[in-house]
């Protein structure tokens, strides 16, 4: 007589579970099959027969950790096990952010080698979005993968880099590049208005590109025209952007950079929440992590540097060190001491400041900044620009998302050699720590602002909650010991206090328990 087969695949038993919701936890237990949620009950309750049972006792139950502003375009094509994105309990991406994406690929030799942690990553053989999305697929990347089509990469293919409003025809074309992104499945539109391409166009452009994604259902997620001195007329634009279009509104990394807008956080926290259809994500963190070429004005193009300092060298050095009327400077208010190298092609300079490596060279800090660029154009750069109080501001606010602007990475591969932030390894450890020492939040609002909420926000369906008939996509974690160990000066370091993740039903890493298991899946719009 043959053996009669277990009801369930995978029983995670006497957890505290925390639904996502924001609701009330309660002492219970999981059950799975195949890749759903089938079965929630108290404690006490008689369970179903398993073929694996998770001893929770003590832990907490979660939806997985949804990451809405991630950069792990190309991870799964580097290292698809993603170990810093699963061992602080992420299950899900969304990359395409900041206007950046993998499709089209005109502008692949900049953004997306940069992207993908590997300066010698060739351009792909993918013709479209979606044959981006099923390359990602094929890797067998260990989370899931949703992506946004960015508008930077959009405009490259149709515009290059000019320095002006499309025409007619050239908008049409930018347009139908976002319906063909959207009909393979992206989630909507990103812009990175900070950076080149994207900050040469007017609002107009990205209303017009907004309505081609309204229409087809996504959503708008930006990262903002200015975060320090322009913070709050790029907020208003990325609201009326959102109005016009008749979308939803993402303000990517919110957050109140140098000095000039030191302690205003409750300010602009006020202006997002007096608008309906906005909402915003945060990493908890003080320094933002970028490339240097973004220091730079829209007028002096990275790959112009050498005719510009020769025609006008000292207006560039005042633009980037003092801003200008459509030009947030990245300096001002900061100082080149606290915008420190990471990845660069001359390896003595990793890890210093912009101010150490000109003191070494003899030169004055622009000078140093105008050298690195020249030698490297893709070299990046974290500025410690943010007061830890507006951070814990933003923080605790319990309608902001926690997102971590990084990427999926391993300490063994490309990216594992270079002064990386920290947050790439640590985001919702961190976020969740803070919150529990310094009693800002309660643990099931925590959870919320890592998944129902960008869950519901980003229309990743039957995500982001423990409901039964959900996908079991799940982080199990001691919540008086989860903390974030990656720090500047050693950014490699796992998280501990996250004791299990389970992707899809899949086990996909437990403490002490060896490799990643791989199970996530792309996930597309429809």
């Amino acid at each position: 007589m043959a053996a009669r087969s277990p009801v369930l695949d995978l029983v995670i038993a006497d957890a505290l579970i925390v639904d996502g919701r924001g609701t009330a936890p309660f002492r219970g237990s999981l059950g799975v099959r195949g890749d759903r949620i089938v079965w929630i009950r108290g404690v006490g309750a008689a369970r179903p027969e398993s073929a694996r049972t998770i001893d929770a006792d003590g832990l907490v139950l979660a939806p997985g950790f949804i990451d809405v502003h991630n950069h792990s375009d190309l991870s799964a094509f580097v290292d698809p096990d993603m170990p810093s994105a699963i061992r602080q309990g992420v299950t899900t991406v969304v990359v395409g952010n900041c206007g950046t994406s993998p499709w089209p690929l005109a502008g692949w030799p900049d953004a997306n080698r940069m992207a993908s942690g590997d300066p010698n990553q060739e351009p792909p053989a993918w013709r479209g979005f979606g044959d981006y999305l099923d390359a990602t697929q094929a890797m067998h990347p260990a989370t899931n993968v949703a992506a946004l089509v960015g508008h930077g990469a959009i405009r490259q293919e149709v515009m290059g880099l000019e320095r002006r409003p499309p025409s007619l025809d050239e908008l049409r074309a930018m347009r139908g590049l976002v319906a063909e992104a959207m009909a393979a499945g992206a989630f909507g539109l990103s812009t990175g208005l900070i950076y080149v391409p994207g900050i040469h166009s007017e609002t107009d452009e990205i209303v017009a590109l907004g309505e081609e994604t309204a229409r087809l259902g996504g959503i708008y997620a930006s990262h903002i025209r200015g975060e320090g001195a322009h913070l709050f007329r790029a907020v208003d634009e990325a609201i009326a952007i959102g109005r016009r279009a008749g979308l939803p509104s993402h303000v990517s990394h919110l957050k109140c950079e140098t000095s000039l807008v030191c302690g205003r956080a409750a300010e602009v926290l006020e202006r997002l929440h007096g608008n309906d259809d906005v909402t915003a994500d945060q990493y908890p963190y003080a320094a933002w992590n970028s490339s240097l070429a973004s220091l730079l004005p829209p007028w002096a193009p990275v790959e112009d540097l050498a005719r510009v300092l020769t025609e006008d060298r000292d207006h560039l050095c005042a633009a980037v060190e003092e801003g200008e009327a459509d030009f947030q400077s990245s300096v001002d208010g900061v100082g080149w001491d606290r915008i420190v190298i990471t990845g660069t092609s001359d390896e003595r300079f990793r890890g210093l400041s912009v101010a150490a490596i000109a003191r070494s060279l003899r030169v004055a800090p622009f000078d140093a900044c105008i050298r690195l660029l020249i030698d490297d154009p893709s070299t990046g750069c974290i500025g410690h620009a943010m007061d830890e109080a507006d951070v814990r501001a933003i923080l605790a606010d319990p309608d902001i998302f926690v997102a971590s602007d990084g990427a999926a990475i391993s300490p063994t591969g490309p990216a594992g050699r270079l002064p990386v932030h920290p947050r790439e390894y640590g985001t919702f450890p961190r976020a969740l720590a803070i919150l529990r020492d310094e009693a800002l939040m309660p643990l099931p609002m925590v959870v919320r602002t890592m998944t129902s909420l960008p869950a519901d926000r980003f229309g990743l369906r039957d995500r982001g909650r423990l409901a039964e008939g959900s996908f079991a996509d799940l982080v199990l974690f001691d919540a008086d010991r989860v903390r974030d160990l990656a720090t500047y000066e050693m950014p490699h370091r796992f998280p501990e206090g996250i004791t299990c993740v389970v992707v899809n039903g899949t086990v996909a890493w437990a403490e002490g328990n060896g490799p990643i298991e791989r199970a996530g899946r792309v996930l597309r719009h429809s």
